[in-house]
Order: C-alpha cells, then structure tokens, then sequence
C-alpha cells in the first residue's frame, strides 16, 4: 500500500491523478492537493478576457469528481514541502505524508519584478489565471467603451509566448467586430529576439509567419525588450541589440495592456535544496525523478529546463500540453515500475506541439524534438487551427469530467496533423521520429 500525493489540480495534476489511478492497485492512495477546489482550462482564459468565453464555461468542481474515481482532494494548499521527512504541511495548518509525491503545480506569476506590473495592484491585465481573465474581461468592456493604444507580449524572462500572440489576434479579431479596431493602435512588446520565436529559436518559418501575421494585422513590434517599469499609461522599455548592447529607449502608451510574466517556483518548494534550482524550478532527471529525493517527481511547467540557447534579453523555454501529457504518461509508469519493485524506465518525449487561436484563424506548430536540430520543425496558420482549438478545449474538459487518461493530442491534435503510430513513435520514445 502506497499514498501518491499529486500537487496541483491543473492541465498536469488533473491528468496525472487519473494516470496514477490506473497504474496503481485499489490498495494504493491518490491524493490531490491543490490552493484552489476547482480545475481551470487554462488555453482559454484569451477567451474569458474578452468575454468569449465566462469562467463557469471552462471550470469544473474537483472533489466530487475525483472522489467519483477514487482520487482523494484537498482544496487547502501546500505551504511548505519537507522532502527529507516525506510531508507536506498544509496552508490549514495540517500536514500530509506521503510515500512518492508527484509536483505538477505549474508557476508562480512573477509580476513583483517589475513596477507597476500585474492585476494585483499593478497596471496590467494577465492570462495566467482564470481569475485574472476575468478581471482582465471586465477592464476589457471598459477599454471598448472609450478606446486607446493597447500594449501585448511577454516581459524579459517570460518562457510562454504563445498566449501573447494568441491574444494581440484575439484582441485585433474582437475589435474588428465591434467596428472600433481603427481607434486602436497596438504594440507588440517581447523579450524575444525576433517574432515568431517563441522561446524555441523559432519553428519552420515562424518568423516569417508571424511577422506577417501582425503586420496584416497593423500590430508594431518591439523584439529584444526589457520592460523597466509600467507607469500610469505608459510603458518603459529597454530595447537591445543583438550584443545585448542599448539600442533605443521606448516609452510606449497604453490604455489597456495584457503583458505575460516571467514564472518561477511556488513559495512552497523556493529554497529547498537538493529539490529545485534558483528559479525555484523542480530539478528532474530523463524519468522526471529528482536526483536528490527519488520519491519525488514532477511534470509540466514547474519541470527545470534550460533555454534553448543565449539571447540579449532572458527568454525560457515553453512548456506545451503535448509535452506535459508525456510528462504524466512516463511518471506513472515509472512510479508503477518502482512499486512494482522495478526502476523507472519511461522517458517523457520533450516535443513542442501547440495551437494557438487567433480569433477568426490560428497558427500550429510542431517542433520534435523541442530543441534544434529537429527531425521535424513544422508550422503553419489557417482558419482549421481555430476549429482545432474549439474542438481541444471540448475534448479535454470531457476528458476531465469522464476520468479518462488517454493521451489528448495522439487522437486529436496529431492525428489532424497527419502525424500516425504515435504510441510507438512518440509517447514511447521510439528511436524513430513521427513525419508529417
């Protein structure tokens, strides 16, 4: 008999509970720990922000759900993680012990590093949250009401920069509707070196794409940007040059802003060491094992990986769903195995694969592996990418709500993309690489 505590309840935590449910015998105990008591779809919250979407639409309560499938819950939160002592001590002032634990609780939102920066007291609307979209949805319907300048993208140190892309479209695509887009200019602020880099050192010719994309759609860029603060209607920029040298000073008007932030542990794992790195970012080997505690896993965006490689501004390395489902997939084998008496054996396939809906059209793009060189380094735009988002977004909140744990992009997403016998090719880490 085992207890299996999963931190988190989001895109990793949700599935991973399901996962380790079947891996593991009806004597073995599940338990999920999260700060909030419900599950959130996180790929929409563009979506909420411009009220396309509320949050009862993409929210599911959790403990009845879970206790359905013979996953305990608590909704209490973890306030400190002691790895040595095998406990987590609760946010309520309890504790729980446990015998593998499993991180999945995605980021801490690091908007305190710049001045003036966020929903909370700061000047700027996030997706992060669902919370913060609808926050930022309400401020949305103001800014229409009397429009101006619009500031999007990604600070300095951000590591997600598709939602970024996806929302200045959103944004643009609504504003068309609404027959207002002419009053308002947009600015597109990244840390990137260029667009279309999306943290990966672009994929196929995403440069070329999406430049052409935001020009199309009269959206100005600022690549190679450090934010310096954010002042009531207006913006500090820092823009380098390719050596990293002082290239322009930029201050750039807003009425409304979305900025993503860059991301870093939770306060329950900063510190411990031997658990995570500076950043606070779990450190796993190839089985998500970590190497100082090896009954502690992790998955999903909380995971430690390099950047691809130098820019003049920080830039951190995305973390697709394609890639967290791996993630899962390989840690409850690998748990399994170790019950069972076994060493892990399961390694997750870190490929990027992601859809990104712009509103009345979309990009995706497929990049295995995730870091150059690639056997496959694909990308492209169309309208069928927003029926495909449409489509994920059903699909996985059935997911949730059925307690299924089938690989979400080997029937959908992948499959759509003509991309065949992803279990031996792909989630098994087969030597051969899928083709489009």
């Amino acid at each position: 008999m085992a207890h299996i505590v999963i931190m988190g309840a989001g895109i990793g935590g949700v599935p991973m509970a399901y996962e380790m449910r079947e891996a593991t015998g009806k004597d073995d105990t599940i338990t999920v720990v999260s700060n909030n008591p419900n599950f959130h779809f996180t790929p929409s919250n563009p979506w909420v922000a411009v009220n396309w979407r509320k949050r009862e639409d993409i929210e599911i309560e959790l403990a009845p759900l879970l206790s359905k499938h013979g996953i305990e819950f608590s909704a209490a939160g973890v306030a400190k993680v002691h790895p040595k002592e095998n406990r987590l001590e609760l946010l309520d002032g309890s504790e729980i012990v446990y015998d593998y634990l499993i991180i999945a609780t995605g980021p801490a939102l690091a908007f305190d590093e710049i001045e003036g920066f966020g929903p909370h007291g700061g000047l700027t609307q996030s997706v992060c949250h669902v919370d913060h979209a609808a926050h930022a949805a309400e401020a949305w319907e103001k800014f229409c009401a009397n429009p101006g300048p619009i500031l999007v993208g990604a600070v300095q140190g951000a590591s997600c920069y598709g939602p970024a892309y996806e929302f200045a479209a959103i944004m643009d695509t609504d504003l068309r509707r609404r027959k207002i887009r002419d009053k308002v200019p947009m600015t597109f602020v990244t840390a990137e070196p260029y667009i279309g880099h999306l943290g990966l050192g672009g994929v196929g010719d995403s440069r070329g794409m999406m430049e052409g994309i935001l020009r199309q759609r009269h959206i100005n860029w600022i690549c190679n940007a450090k934010i310096e603060k954010f002042a009531d209607g207006a913006a500090q920029v820092l823009e380098l040059d390719d050596e990293g040298k002082e290239k322009k000073r930029h201050t750039v008007p807003f009425a409304y802003s979305m900025m993503l932030p860059a991301f870093r542990g939770i306060p329950a794992v900063m510190g411990v060491e031997g658990l995570v790195n500076p950043r606070g970012f779990i450190v796993v080997d190839k089985h998500q094992r970590n190497p100082t505690y090896p009954n502690v896993f992790s998955v999903g965006v909380c995971v430690a990986i390099p950047p691809v490689g130098p820019t003049p501004v920080p830039v951190g390395v995305p973390k697709t769903g394609y890639m967290i489902e791996s993630m899962v997939t390989a840690t409850a084998h690998n748990i399994a195995n170790l019950l069972a008496g076994k060493e892990p054996d399961r390694e997750a396939t870190w490929n990027a694969i992601c859809l990104a809906d712009f509103g009345d059209s979309g990009a995706a793009f497929v990049a295995l592996p995730q870091i150059p060189p690639r056997n496959v380094n694909w990308f492209s735009t169309g309208w069928w990418v927003h029926a495909a988002k449409i489509a994920f977004e059903k699909y996985f909140l059935h997911k949730v709500r059925a307690g299924t744990s089938e690989p979400i992009y080997e029937k959908y997403v992948l499959k759509a993309l003509g991309i065949t016998k992803l279990k031996d090719k792909i989630l098994h880490s087969a030597p051969a690489e899928p083709k489009l």
